[in-house]
């Protein structure tokens, strides 16, 4: 039985492309845009989730995620 599951994605500019970060698995991927930066990391989860053992998984996954923002007085 198949199940589906939300894996995070920041996906930040560098240089010409973007680059695609899941950081509950630590998979990144890369694309022209966006959008393809989202696509291609998306195939790469997918691709390790078919591939990986149950145990590789266990021991890469990150189940406590916190994003946030900082404020920093700079000068």
């Amino acid at each position: 039985m198949k199940t589906k599951r939300n894996f995070t994605a920041i996906i930040e500019k560098e240089d010409e492309m973007y680059v695609a970060l899941c950081p509950e698995l630590d998979i990144a991927s890369q694309g022209k845009n966006v959008e393809e930066a989202k696509q291609n990391l998306k195939e790469a989860i997918e691709m390790f989730l078919e591939d990986a053992s149950p145990s590789e998984i266990q021991e890469r996954l990150h189940s406590e995620l916190f994003i946030t923002q900082l404020e920093i007085v700079v000068g």
